[in-house]
C-alpha cells in the first residue's frame, strides 16, 4: 500500500474532515483516509491511486489543496 500526505486549506472541524472523507474515499483504490484537521493535512492510503482523482476529491468538498502531494512519514 502506498500513502500520500496532501496539505488542504479551509479545513476547521469535525464535518470539514467528514467531508473530504465521503468524497476521497469514493476515489478508486483508496482504502484509508486520515485528516489531520488542525495540521491541514489528508493523507490516503490505497493502491494505484489517481492523484488527480484525489485533488478532484478534495475540491468537490470544498476545500482546495495546497501543497503537492507528498509521502507520508512513516
Amino acid at each position: 500500500m502506498a500513502e500520500k500526505t496532501y496539505t488542504v486549506s479551509g479545513m476547521s472541524c469535525g464535518h470539514c474532515a467528514a467531508s473530504i472523507t465521503e468524497e476521497v474515499v469514493e476515489v478508486a483504490g483508496v482504502t484509508e483516509v486520515d485528516v489531520d484537521v488542525p495540521a491541514g493535512r489528508v493523507t490516503v492510503t490505497g493502491e494505484s491511486v489517481d492523484d488527480a482523482a484525489v485533488r478532484a476529491a478534495i475540491v468537490e468538498a470544498g476545500y482546495e489543496v495546497t501543497g503537492a502531494a507528498s509521502p507520508a512519514a512513516a
